[in-house]
């Protein structure tokens, strides 16, 4: 039994484009950031462009809090 609203074809396709573009965006952002913070880039760019806001939240919280508190 499928449990989607919409099947995959009836999905608008610039809703398919808007949600890829939002992935690399924050994909990329994050794997810049932790870049220039060594922070393993390739685990949290990896990570970032695998689900929306969920990875920005936890390298909020575990990458760039953590950097505040040693300040």
């Amino acid at each position: 039994m499928n449990n989607f609203r919409y099947p995959l074809d009836e999905v608008p396709l610039v809703w398919i484009v808007i949600i890829a573009v939002l992935l690399l965006v924050q994909g990329t952002w994050i794997f810049q950031d932790a870049r220039r913070r060594g922070r393993f880039p390739w685990l949290w760019g990896l990570w970032g462009i695998t689900g929306f806001p969920t990875p920005l939240i936890v390298y909020w919280f575990v990458v760039i809090r953590s950097n505040r508190r040693l300040r």
